[in-house]
């Protein structure tokens, strides 16, 4: 794969030092700017977990993010790659603990993570399956289909949540517009524009959270409850349950999660001009499966790459792992100091979804930066354009539908961005190249 042009937008390389304050600081930025306790909190309640292990639950993903965020940054794919719970297990994480019990859940995750990192090493077929069936076509349209399939998911959260809608409305305009401004302001790359450009995140949920507060929607109760500390332990929801069949579904579901992931790892390689090269790409994979497996040990779920903090890279300049391993570093101490997940989780939803809107937005403008230099022939606007409109559709997909068909199949349905990447690489694989095309490709793969 052709090594990317240097990105003029980033301020800071990958591997430049910064302060561990300011890395702290802007980890904090990466964290806040997650939502990632909304998977959790879905699955538990999919699952009837009640409040206690709704919480422990939410604090044990926070762990396994946390973990699994060192061991990619650091050993992995050493990239600024934040990991947090994929939403694409969700429908076959509940269909399952419905069906067989938490430990079958968690019995039925290990297998499957183990394959991810034996992939990478010693196996070493990771990379040679992206060169073939990934090229930068199927990963760049796999981010603009992760973009376009969290963005509905946005919108509805702002709409349902908790509160008046009109005042969630406008607690999530706010938050988004600090944003927006803030970006614009950060087009100066010297002074108060690389100011701006840092901080942009937390502005951001600062003025929301304080608008939010206008509104009587900012509650800090749960703050004062939670416990300041809890210790981790092995298998906290029960020993482990190995049923083959839903070994077999996840297996399935952690190749999807693996084909989402990759595209953020494109996002990566494209904002900071990185170079995804085979022994990369090998270790990334090794990085994915121990993280999947480590933080499943903890009760944590599947863990992905998430391409919202791709976007808060493209939107600060800043793509240093130091920033990176700091928010590990923060997640797991919100997995162990449960007040501060219970902050964490205090900030209104609206505030996080209209940031979350823009980065969206983000995601989507950097996917098509991958595709910008594709040749939109008939064959690839199909490639592109029919997995962006299954995507959408799965996205309206009547809840009726879902419940009539096979496990299997809602496990699948559930989620736009495996139905969307699903059929990138399908399409990609089944509709021919002109020769001529198929000759230059394979001659861009090498370079």
């Amino acid at each position: 794969m052709a090594q990317n042009e240097k990105n003029t937008n980033i301020i800071v390389g990958v591997d430049e030092k910064i302060s561990w304050g300011k890395a702290l600081l802007l980890g904090m930025q990466h964290v806040l700017a997650m939502d990632l306790y909304i998977a959790p909190i879905i699955i538990a309640g999919l699952l009837a977990l009640d409040t206690m292990n709704t919480t422990f639950f939410i604090q044990m993903c926070f762990l396994a993010a946390g973990i699994a965020t060192l061991i990619q940054t650091i050993g992995g794919l050493r990239l600024p790659v934040v990991q947090g719970p994929s939403y694409v297990p969700i429908g076959a994480l509940a269909a399952i603990g419905g069906k067989l019990g938490m430990g079958a859940v968690f019995g039925s995750l290990l297998p499957g993570a183990l394959l991810i990192a034996v992939l990478g090493y010693p196996l070493k077929w990771f990379a040679k399956s992206v060169k073939k069936i990934i090229p930068p076509l199927v990963g760049g349209t796999v981010i603009v289909i992760v973009g376009i399939s969290l963005m509905p998911s946005a919108f509805n959260s702002i709409y349902n949540a908790p509160g008046n809608v009109g005042h969630n409305v406008l607690i999530a305009f706010v938050s988004a517009a600090v944003l927006i401004i803030c970006i614009l302001l950060g087009r100066k790359k010297k002074g108060y524009g690389t100011f701006f450009r840092l901080v942009s995140v937390i502005l951001a949920i600062v003025a929301g959270t304080i608008t939010a507060s206008v509104f009587g929607s900012v509650d800090f109760s749960t703050v004062k409850k939670a416990a300041w500390f809890s210790l981790p332990s092995f298998f906290p929801f029960g020993k482990p349950v190995f049923d083959l069949q839903a070994i077999l579904t996840m297996v399935f579901i952690y190749l999807v999660i693996l084909i989402e992931t990759t595209g953020t790892w494109f996002v990566v390689s494209t904002v900071t001009g990185s170079e995804l090269d085979e022994k990369r790409l090998n270790r990334a994979s090794v990085g994915e499966g121990i993280g999947c497996f480590v933080g499943s040990l903890f009760g944590g779920t599947p863990m992905t790459g998430y391409s919202s903090n791709a976007g808060i890279i493209a939107i600060t300049g800043v793509a240093s792992r130091m920033a990176i391993i700091s928010a590990g570093i923060i997640l797991i101490a919100l997995g162990l100091i449960p007040k501060l997940s219970a902050v964490i989780t205090c900030v209104p939803e609206p505030v996080i979804q209209g940031i979350f809107g823009v980065v969206c937005v983000a995601i989507v403008m950097n996917g098509m930066k991958v595709i910008q230099h594709v040749v939109i022939d008939d064959r690839n606007m199909m490639v592109i354009g029919v997995p962006i409109l299954l995507t959408i559709g799965t996205i309206v997909l009547p809840k009726e539908i879902l419940y009539s068909v096979p496990d299997f199949a809602n496990y699948i349905l559930s989620s736009g961005t495996a139905v969307g990447a699903l059929a990138t690489v399908i399409l990609n694989l089944v509709i021919p190249q002109e020769k001529k095309k198929l000759v230059a490709t394979n001659k861009e793969s090498l370079t």
